[in-house]
């Protein structure tokens, strides 16, 4: 098929090799370069980086007006196919391939609507996470799914579980699309009162907070991002939580426990132990080796 593809971070990326091994992709829409990594320089997109290793032909905007929609109808798309491409898009956009316009969504629909639904998944504690092939319509995330696969989320870090969803996502989408293709995709309403929504995570959402119970703060550590990182302030020191997990004895709320290597922080209900951080404005690092420079009794901490 004559397929356009839209998509932005790494997530995507998945979905777009597999489309170029499999079909005809005429363009690939993305995001502009922007500002990334911790060098702070101007890079391209994970998709844009891919697609140009590839060989494909590049569409970059922010937005979709008249031109973007003159230059995608252009191609004559049977399909497009969109992966966190990260910009709403326009009902006129949708009226253009023949086949319709498909979305790799990160939820099992209609649960986790929205911006950030695997990240909200592993925050809430769900069990599982998984991908919805939808069709866009107007409204947010609303249309009916032809597939959907789930995967445990266990212990898992949320980047984990987004690397392990892409490529899920990416095998669901060419067997979507096949049935798509052939006339026997079997598309399923969602249910509107089953909808939840999973919007962007603030950052002051992830902070550590000594009165909540060890594995809501355990849950803020797995489910951390760059964007919206795990932070906790410990004896006074501003610092990331990168692992931990919840200790087997009891410290009290508030209270940090430094003993033989292990740096444990007392909650609400249990106890979190550190395992690796990154204190502001050094390296990343084992959290027995920070603690190595901890001297003093009665020390505490606290929401950073």
């Amino acid at each position: 098929m004559r397929v356009v593809f839209m998509g932005t971070p790494s997530f995507a990326v998945p979905s777009l090799r597999a489309l170029a091994k499999e079909h005809d992709v005429e363009l690939v829409v993305t995001r502009p370069d922007a500002v990334r990594g911790r060098g702070r320089r101007l890079q391209p997109s994970p998709v844009k980086a891919a697609a140009q290793e590839l060989g494909l032909s590049v569409l970059e905007t922010r937005r979709i007006g008249n031109e973007e929609i003159e230059h995608i109808s252009g191609v004559q798309p049977q399909i497009i196919c969109v992966a966190a491409y990260g910009a709403i898009l326009p009902d006129e956009l949708l009226e253009i391939p023949t086949l319709g316009t498909v979305n790799v969504h990160a939820s099992l629909l209609p649960r986790g609507r929205g911006a950030a639904p695997i990240q909200r998944a592993v925050l809430e504690g769900d069990e599982f996470a998984g991908v919805s092939i939808m069709r866009i319509v107007h409204d947010l995330d609303a249309g009916p799914y032809c597939s959907q696969a789930s995967l445990a989320i266990e212990n898992k870090p949320c980047v984990q579980v987004m690397d392990e969803l892409a490529n899920l996502g990416a095998s669901e989408l060419i067997d979507a699309l096949e049935q798509i293709e052939q006339g026997t995709a079997v598309w399923t309403e969602q249910d509107a009162a089953l909808a939840t929504y999973a919007a962007k995570v603030e950052k002051h959402e992830m902070l550590l907070d000594p009165k909540d119970p060890a594995m809501v703060n355990l849950r803020r550590v797995k489910a951390s991002l760059d964007a919206a990182p795990a932070r906790a302030m410990v004896a006074g020191r501003g610092l990331r939580v990168l692992d931990a997990r919840v200790y087997a004895k009891d410290v009290d709320k508030g209270a940090v426990y430094v003993r033989k290597g292990e740096v444990v922080l007392g909650c609400g209900e249990g106890a979190l132990e550190l395992l690796r951080i990154k204190p502001d404005g050094k390296r990343e690092m084992d959290a027995s080796s920070w603690a190595s420079g901890l001297r003093g009794v009665n020390i505490t901490w606290e929401r950073a």
